[in-house]
């Protein structure tokens, strides 16, 4: 076995940066500070983008066609999950790029009908003008009900973590925070792109959702 570089940088950190600011447009809603939600909003957004972009040019282990694998295989993967084995996956397994496409989808409804919501009191999304007040009323309230959509997969996401290290003995959370893993010696390592090419999708990221922003 050798520790191998499975995950790059700018998907650790887009990983980690998505657990807080999820909890932090939790709390700005529920404490009423609006203008901080919006703006985690935004930042959630532009992170989204780079992480679409970044599913198609980024490492291997980032990639969409790398980690995205029939849904026969991912049900097959779960028919396993008692099986103590090895974690011998480079990056996603069969089940969890699923898991993967799933939250990102729901991070996406939740951003984009955020633009288009309104609260009811000093708060509009700044596209809520492109589509009235009826319009903007029913986005508004597929925002609510989408974010407990995404409550529920965290909490399903937590439960499976837990699963793979009771049942498994695999730790997955540990390779998220190092980036390495333990691998067979005979493994090829996955193609890492360089951290520079991030910056730039990011800073292409956050002009788009300026301009979105601004219209």
């Amino acid at each position: 076995m050798q520790r191998m570089k499975v995950w790059d940088l700018p998907v650790r950190l887009f990983h980690w940066a998505i657990v807080v600011l999820i909890f932090f447009a939790w709390g700005t809603q529920e404490f009423d500070h609006m203008e901080w939600h919006v703006r985690i909003g935004y930042t959630i957004l532009t992170l989204l983008l780079f992480r679409i972009v970044w599913g198609f040019i980024g490492s291997d282990t980032a990639r969409f066609t790398r980690f995205l694998r029939s849904p026969l295989e991912g049900l097959r993967h779960l028919a396993r999950l008692r099986r103590r084995e090895p974690d011998q996956e480079v990056g996603h397994n069969a089940a969890g790029g699923w898991m993967v496409l799933l939250m990102l989808a729901l991070i996406g409804i939740q951003a984009g009908t955020g633009l288009f919501s309104n609260d009811d009191a000093n708060t509009e999304g700044p596209l809520m003008h492109l589509v009235g007040k009826d319009q903007s009323d029913w986005l508004s309230h597929i925002h609510y009900l989408n974010f407990m959509a995404i409550e529920a997969v965290i909490v399903l996401h937590v439960l499976a973590i837990t699963a793979y290290a009771v049942l498994k003995r695999q730790n997955l959370v540990r390779p998220m925070v190092t980036g390495t893993k333990p691998m067979p010696a005979d493994a090829p390592a996955p193609r890492l792109v360089s951290p520079r090419w991030a910056v730039l999708t990011l800073a292409v990221a956050a002009g788009v959702v300026a301009w979105v922003v601004r219209l």
